[in-house]
């Protein structure tokens, strides 16, 4: 019982302020309409306290008050505070208990502090608990939830499973629009369920709301259960990007149906209406993302309202995508993913941490607000009853749902190499939670005669699939043995590798003239440092990587020490950097290799001979063999420059070693037990192989370092191969 106090003064204090509340607007409408005011404070507040504001109101020449009350004055921010610690102490007696949210999942418990709370304003009122307002939702309640999701998506699975993500959310989505409001139609027509009324436009309009799968019923649910990565971005990523096909064909159906005759015309519009909706909202999002870093650009000096400028361009996005019927929902995500990497590169460490810790808290509160008003809104005499036609709502959601995951799952496996499993497809048609989305468009529909049953059906769709498929999923999860998400981060060692094939990759398909997502991935990544990166980055030219900076760190303590040593004027090799007793290169040398006239003549003939290579093989073409003349005379050109630089490297070679013989003219006779020793661990006896492959060799020579003493032929033999080794 004690432990049940902060709720019942939470539901105490609501529910005075409700009361409180119409005994003021009653008061108000009386004092319109010429009546005499109630006596409010007499009423509502006992007596010991409003003592003061009676004696004002019996003596009228006192002006002042020692003591009075204005509710009105506070009323909306006062309910709102309310509402708002209700549901932070729901979620902290939610978690003293630790096994139950791993039971049950948080959305379930605020749904059922909901229920409870909109029966009590019911019982007490004696009429229907106030409903969720559409607007509140849309503007207020969803776009931080939104912009949470999309600042913190991982980019890189996000964008790999772009198409998959596009065909459920685009495709997956028609599919189960058509096939609930087709078969509810259906249904409709079966006379002894006495729904022959609604209409066939009316069904469609029904499915294209309860179509969709709502991004926050998702996040709430998935963020527990901890699934691979691939997975919840699957299933997080249809729920958030079938936000445009879900408007379009709500706005389309509901004027339908406001419409006498349908032309082909329209629906022509309303087909070319989903790409303007889609795509409009990605131009605005990235528009303000962009705005946004380059604002964040020159905020060195004032660091404090750093944080602010991630949060007002990203809610300016969702408004203005709002205001042009766009898609509000794609735009914001576009605008965080777009202004991430940029601001995080401009904004100091503690505007990210405010950053990452106030987009989380405004979320987390959002989220609550939203299933407990889903609760109280539940409650309510908004509803007709038909089971049979509320029963085969949740029936057609469930298999047209299955149905089209398995259908578009085909397709997807056939043309990847990592396919997507039985066990994912299952999870994601069983992720395919509904909320308060759907919930606030039921109610956004116009009044005719069945809109109560369209309110029933949509409120028992809800509950049951946040409840039971959003109880269920985590041992079924467990039991099918479904990959969970890795715990640890990624190594360095694995970031390299991964870096390392993408280079790789990007390289293979622009060779073989195939433009796939590597390809396209190191064009985008060329344009950004090329242009975006000068533009959006206060601090372009330094390096962002944390490989590269350590290396960079290394360095910097490496010339200190050698500094310290007095050895800076002789710079080492790579290979004396492992053995200090081995050659190093001379002054001479380091300055011609780090001569800036050097390194251009360097990158020029390296961007003649190979970039331009790359950069101009064909293009994948169907009607093109590959044995056919133009990759056949691409590859007779690439060897022709390969052998030309082959002869010239040989020649090089040789010169060098003709020059080296005539200076030494192997005049150190009594060294030649010793040489022959040294390369007969390399040539098995034969000297002559040894000058051979000196010639051969490009740019390294056999080195012969002078006996050592005290030294036997296998010690001399190892660091002859570990000096060749190294050479190479």
């Amino acid at each position: 019982m004690e432990g049940q106090r902060p709720g019942c003064e939470a539901a105490a204090a609501v529910l005075a302020g409700s009361l409180l509340s119409s005994v003021l607007q009653a008061t108000r409408v009386r004092a319109l309409q010429g009546s005499p005011p109630m006596p409010l404070l007499e009423d509502v507040v006992p007596e010991n306290i409003s003592w003061a504001a009676e004696e004002a109101q019996g003596n009228k020449s006192s002006e002042h008050a020692f003591f009075s009350l204005d509710y009105q004055h506070v009323q909306v921010p006062f309910e709102i505070t309310l509402w708002i610690m209700l549901a932070s102490l729901a979620k902290i007696g939610f978690h003293l208990y630790n096994k139950l949210p791993s039971v049950v999942p948080e959305s379930c418990l605020l749904i059922f502090v909901g229920l409870i709370m909109g029966g009590i304003i019911y019982g007490l009122n004696d009429k229907s608990p106030p409903v969720m307002d559409s607007d509140i939702f849309f503007l207020y309640l969803l776009p931080p939830i939104v912009l949470d999701a999309g600042y913190f998506m991982p980019s890189r699975p996000f964008f790999e499973n772009i198409g998959t993500i596009l065909l459920y959310a685009v495709v997956g989505t028609i599919w189960n629009v058509f096939g609930i409001g087709c078969s509810l139609y259906g249904i409709c027509q079966v006379k002894a369920f006495r729904l022959q009324d609604v209409s066939l436009l009316h069904n469609l309009l029904f499915g294209s709301l309860i179509a969709a799968v709502d991004p926050v019923a998702v996040l709430a649910v998935f963020e527990e259960i901890h699934v691979n990565e691939k997975l919840h971005v699957l299933v997080f990523g249809e729920s958030l990007l079938n936000d445009a096909v879900t408007v379009v064909l709500y706005k389309l159906f509901r004027s339908f149906c406001e419409m006498s005759t349908i032309n082909s015309v329209d629906i022509f519009v309303g087909v070319g209406k989903f790409f303007v909706v889609g795509l409009g909202g990605v131009l605005v999002g990235l528009t303000f993302g962009l705005t946004a870093a380059f604002t964040t650009r020159f905020t060195k000096d004032i660091r404090v309202i750093e944080p602010l400028f991630v949060f007002l361009y990203s809610y300016l996005s969702y408004l203005t995508a709002e205001m042009f019927h766009l898609s509000g929902i794609v735009a914001i995500i576009a605008c965080a993913m777009g202004m991430k990497r940029y601001v995080e590169a401009n904004i100091s460490l503690k505007s990210h941490t405010t950053v990452k810790y106030f987009m989380k808290m405004w979320s987390s509160v959002s989220d609550t607000l939203i299933f407990i008003f889903l609760g109280v809104s539940t409650i309510g005499e908004n509803h007709e009853w038909n089971w049979p036609y509320i029963c085969f709502t949740v029936i057609f959601c469930l298999i047209w749902r299955a149905l089209g995951v398995l259908v578009l799952t085909f397709f997807v496996n056939r043309f990847h190499v990592n396919t997507i499993t039985s066990k994912d497809q299952f999870i994601i048609a069983y992720g395919g939670l509904r909320g308060a989305i759907c919930f606030s468009l039921v109610f956004l529909l116009p009044d005719f005669h069945r809109k109560k049953l369209f309110i029933a059906a949509t409120t028992v769709v809800i509950l049951f699939t946040v409840f039971i498929q959003g109880m269920t999923i985590r041992p079924l999860v467990d039991l099918l043995a479904v990959k969970r998400e890795r715990e640890s981060a990624p190594t360095v060692g694995e970031q390299i590798h991964i870096r390392f094939l993408d280079h790789l990759l990007a390289g293979i398909e622009d060779i073989s003239g195939h433009w796939g997502q590597y390809y396209w991935k190191d064009k985008l990544e060329y344009f950004n440092s090329k242009y975006l990166q000068k533009i959006l980055l206060r601090e372009h030219d330094q390096p962002k990587s944390s490989i590269v900076l350590l290396y960079e760190k290394l360095e910097r303590k490496h010339a200190i020490e050698l500094a310290e040593a007095g050895q800076l004027g002789h710079a080492p090799s790579h290979p004396s950097l492992l053995n200090n007793n081995r050659t190093a290169i001379t002054d001479k040398k380091l300055e011609d290799t780090l001569n800036p006239a050097v390194l251009e003549n360097i990158q020029e003939i390296l961007a003649r001979n190979l970039y331009r290579i790359r950069r101009t093989g064909p293009a994948y073409n169907r009607h093109t063999l590959p044995g056919e003349a133009e990759p056949v005379e691409h590859a007779e050109e690439i060897l022709i420059l390969r052998h030309k630089s082959l002869r010239m490297a040989v020649s090089r070679g040789d010169t060098a070693s003709s020059r080296k013989e005539k200076d030494d003219s192997y005049s150190a006779q009594g060294d030649s037990s010793t040489q022959h020793k040294l390369c007969r661990s390399l040539t098995v006896g034969n000297v002559e192989k040894v000058r051979e492959v000196k010639q051969k060799r490009s740019w390294s020579v056999c080195a012969i370092p002078p006996p050592q003493s005290g030294g036997t032929a296998w010690g001399e033999k190892k660091e002859m191969e570990k000096d060749l080794t190294l050479e190479m």
